[in-house]
């Protein structure tokens, strides 16, 4: 009898290599963004702050401001730019209430893009094998996604990569994206409050006024005491006897 031919998964092999090739496709762009951001800094000598100022002079009193400013806030995550300055910017061109409205939108855009890109580079499997490697801290965040990500958001951890994390973590979308709303809103507010109160960003916070600031640290305090809250709620649970 002749030796028997080795059986090709030939479905499997073009839908590995097509997933490969969006990869590929989907790194080179990253990559080619943050190098032309880099370029662009090197060359213009602006800092974020100064870059956002910028942004702000040229949106201001034009049809498509809002709509410029959701496209800047789906490129922040992929080249790192700060949150906390992009949402003070929504303040200081929108206003206090279209400013939070808008912010928030973006926010949770830019969180779920992120999430995506994370999770379009982690397969089932590998997220197994790097939370047996982290530990507990993986495990929580994939057990209970929920209340994991909503307490990293209210100690207003670095945001993109807890987004980027969780991604490539493979926590559920439908909680992280909850987790996310909800988690973000305090910090959005205050820092929309504040931009709203200023005149520029690159003139610093000199001229805020005392009672926005107030309400901005109220916030912010409020934010980090909901924390320890879940966070002391956490640990009942994990001493709790299992019955």
């Amino acid at each position: 009898m002749g030796r028997a031919e080795p059986v090709v998964n030939a479905p499997f092999e073009r839908s590995s290599g097509r997933r490969w090739a969006r990869l590929a496709f989907a790194g080179a762009a990253w990559l080619s963004l943050a190098i032309a951001w880099i370029v662009y800094q090197r060359r213009s000598g602006l800092g974020p702050v100064d870059t956002a100022q910028e942004l702000v002079d040229t949106a201001r009193g034009n049809w498509w401001a809002i709509i410029g400013y959701l496209v800047i806030s789906l490129l922040r995550p992929l080249v790192l730019f700060p949150a906390s300055v992009v949402t003070v910017a929504a303040g200081l061109l929108f206003g206090p209430v279209v400013g939070v409205a808008v912010a928030a939108v973006s926010a949770n855009v830019s969180a779920l893009i992120a999430h995506t890109v994370g999770r379009s580079f982690s397969r089932p499997e590998r997220a197994d094998e790097v939370t047996s490697r982290l530990g507990g801290w993986a495990a929580r965040l994939r057990g209970n996604g929920f209340e994991a990500v909503l307490l990293m958001r209210l100690l207003f951890l670095p945001y993109d990569p807890v987004s980027y994390a969780c991604g490539l973590l493979r926590v559920r979308r439908g909680e992280f994206l909850a987790a996310n709303a909800i988690g973000t809103l305090p910090g959005t507010v205050a820092f929309v409050l504040i931009g709203a109160s200023i005149t520029r960003l690159d003139e610093g916070f000199g001229g805020i006024d005392p009672v926005t600031l107030s309400v901005s640290v109220l916030l912010v305090v409020a934010s980090i005491t909901a924390s320890r809250v879940i966070k002391r709620r956490q640990r009942i649970v994990a001493l709790a006897p299992q019955e």
